[in-house]
Order: structure tokens, then sequence, then C-alpha cells
């Protein structure tokens, strides 16, 4: 074969790799421009002057950031500050108590053998696959007979109680921890619990940082349960959700639009903050949980 050929084939095999590079890279240009374009109107429909819902133009005629100071000024619609701070603590609350049992949970489904363990593995799959929405009047009658329906309490216990069925994920990341760590430790006198605490976890940031983020974002983002326990009207027990939904109310949407656009954008800071802190962790988990000689 000529090296013009030669040539020839190989200006064509370029030429297609260049071909699909950029048809690749403008399918993923193009599927974040759509994914964009619902985050981008928020924003903007967020600094407009006008309060009530406007479908006329994507961005607004008059700029203005009036309504940010609106929503954090209470008055008898809107409680922005307080339905924040009730979703805050419920999510940190709800964040530590699930974080605890889904990992406690998943390193003695990984470290101990017991008779029926592969049952109760099974039968916590199954669960899983029913939608927790099925539980949602069995779970409401449950918190009215003790009254803890319209309350803060209320909401944590639902949003924690089950999380320990979630823990098949970080149980696939403890059955990769290495079995010499644990044994050392027994060897050197140490008990399950302070191998789980001093060994385990130190050596696990990555999937602590997964839980943590998972468990924060479930109370935050929900609205279902919320609107469920919380039905006796009182505004000041709200969640974010609930109260931004009370805003798009036939009666109070033209007045309240712009500031329920508001409340989208602030409601996603915290967990944008959260990811960025926990970031780095996770960098320096998958570094530093490697075994040293």
């Amino acid at each position: 074969m000529s090296t013009n050929n030669l040539d020839a084939i190989a200006r064509k095999s370029r030429a297609r790799r260049s071909t699909k590079i950029v048809l690749h890279n403008g399918f993923i240009a193009l599927l974040c421009f759509i994914w964009l374009i619902p985050i981008i109107w928020l924003v903007c429909t967020s600094f407009s002057a006008y309060p009530g819902k406007n479908t006329s133009t994507f961005f607004p005629k008059e700029w203005s950031a009036i309504h940010y100071v609106k929503l954090l000024t209470p008055d008898t619609v809107n409680q922005f500050p307080t339905w924040f701070w009730n979703t805050f603590v419920i999510a940190c609350w709800t964040c530590v108590i699930s974080t605890l049992f889904v990992l406690m949970v998943a390193y003695a489904m990984s470290v101990t053998r017991f008779k029926s363990r592969k049952a109760l593995m099974n039968g916590a799959v199954l669960l899983n696959l029913f939608p927790g929405m099925l539980s949602m009047i069995a779970v409401y009658f449950t918190l009215k007979t003790f009254g803890l329906t319209n309350s803060r309490i209320g909401l944590i216990l639902v949003y924690s109680a089950s999380s320990g069925l979630g823990y098949l994920v970080a149980k696939g990341f403890f059955d990769t921890v290495p079995r010499a760590l644990c044994e050392a430790a027994r060897i050197d006198g140490c008990n399950e619990a302070m191998i789980f605490w001093k060994i385990v976890l130190p050596t696990s940031k990555p999937i602590i940082v997964y839980t943590i983020i998972s468990s924060f974002l479930v109370p935050w983002m929900d609205f279902v349960f919320a609107k469920m326990i919380l039905n006796a009207g009182i505004s000041a027990n709200y969640t974010v959700a609930v109260g931004l939904y009370k805003m798009l109310e036939k009666g109070l949407i033209n007045t309240y639009f712009t500031q329920f656009c508001c409340g989208g954008v602030l409601v996603s800071i915290p967990i944008s903050i959260l990811f960025m802190i926990m970031q780095k962790f996770y960098v320096e988990g998958v570094t530093s949980g490697a075994v040293k000689g």
C-alpha cells in the first residue's frame, strides 16, 4: 500500500474521530442548555419588578431586587425566615439521625454473620421497592395518636425512622474496607464499637459524605409528607416547601409569585454550600482511605 493511501486513510480516521467528538460535545452542550433553562428563568424572574406571574416574556421587562427584601420581611402570608429555620432544623436533625442509622446498620450487615441475615437483607430491599407514599395514611394516624402532627419532631421521625433501610450503598463500601485493619485492631484489644468509630469511619469519608448529603436532601426537598403532617394551617409551623406552595394559591399568586421565585433561589443556597464543603472531604477521603504499609 502506497504512502498516499496510508495518509488518506489516516486523514479519514482523524476526520471521523473529530466528527464524533463534535457531535458528542454538541449533544452534551444541548442537554446542559435544556437543563439550565428553568434555573435561568427562575433566577431572572426572581429579579422581576412585577409581583405576579408573567408568561409573556422570558426575561423581566423591569429588574429589581425588592422582592427579596419583601420575602425576608414577614407579613400575614409570608413567613419565609420562620419556614427556612423550621426546614433547616428538621434537615439537620434528620441528617444526624439518618447518617448514624445508615452507617451503623451498613457496618453491622457488612461484618456480622447470623442466621436469617440474607432474608433480612432481601426483606429490606423489597421494602425499599414500595413508594413511601403508600404508608402515608398509616404514618399520619400513628403520629396523630401520639400528638406529633404539626410539629418538627413528627417530621424528623418520619424522615429518619426508616433511613436504616437505605444501607445497601454504605454496606457495599464497608465490604471494601480491608479486613486486615479490623483484625489488627482486635488483636490490640479493640471491640466492635471501637473498630467502627476509630478504624472504619475515619477511612470511610466518601460514603459518610454521600450519606450526609442524601440524608439532608430528603427533608429539604420534600413536600408530600410535610404537606400531609403540617395540615393545621398554622403558617409558623410550615417548612419552606409548604410555605412557598401556599403563595401559589389562586388569591395570592398575583401578589406573591415573584417572592415564590426568590424563595426557590434562596432555598438552593444551603445545599449548594453543603456540597461545596463536602466535596473537599470527599476527595480527601478517597486519597486517605487506602491501606498504608
